[in-house]
């Protein structure tokens, strides 16, 4: 019985070492687990730090892109009832072009648009085209210039003239709707700048 006791005993102590051995190892673990913790904790923080930063640079980036695609789209919107009331103005006075009594001041503006034309060829020397409309008031304005003939061939214009040279080199259309069309983009770049639109 005796030496069931010191079995114990021996076994008792050997558990005993064993406990504090077990205990003492997972205290210095615990402690190597805090140590790693405090030791990783200023990187975590830098990381997350990074994170927030990185995220707040890409909404900043999404945001200027919603923004830029509003702008754009109302510049856009802008720009395109511009283009509308432009086109509503310019049909109105091309009707009324179109219906104009063609004398007095319109027999004033064939005269300048058939000096114009032959300073620009430089020659008088030149076959008019005109539409039907225009033929009386052209060929009476085609007296002073000597040289110059009128077409019996009629073009399809609102008003004004095309001329060409005899040998056929030259032509230049000074008819009201090539003005117009020359004119336009100027004057859609000037009702632009006037209403702050598309700059």
């Amino acid at each position: 019985m005796a030496s069931n006791s010191t079995l114990e005993q021996s076994i008792d102590k050997v558990l005993m070492k064993t406990e504090k051995e077990v205990l003492l190892d997972l205290k210095n673990s615990g402690l190597d687990s805090q140590q790693t913790l405090d030791n990783s904790l200023p990187k975590l923080e830098q990381e997350f730090d990074k994170i927030i930063s990185d995220g707040k640079k890409e909404a900043d980036k999404i945001e200027k892109q919603i923004i830029g695609g509003a702008d754009i789209k109302v510049r856009n919107k802008q720009l395109l009832l511009l283009e509308e009331g432009v086109d509503k103005v310019f049909a109105k006075a091309l009707d009324q072009i179109s219906n104009i009594d063609r004398s007095g001041d319109y027999a004033n503006l064939i005269n300048n648009l058939l000096d114009e034309s032959t300073k620009i060829l430089g020659t008088t020397e030149v076959t008019v085209f005109t539409n039907a409309k225009d033929k009386d008031v052209v060929k009476s304005a085609l007296s002073k210039f000597s040289g110059a003939e009128l077409s019996s061939d009629t073009i399809d214009c609102l008003g004004g003239i095309i001329i060409k040279s005899k040998d056929g080199t030259m032509t230049f259309d000074n008819t009201i709707d090539a003005r117009i069309d020359r004119l336009k983009p100027l004057i859609r770049k000037e009702i632009a700048s006037t209403f702050g639109v598309g700059n």
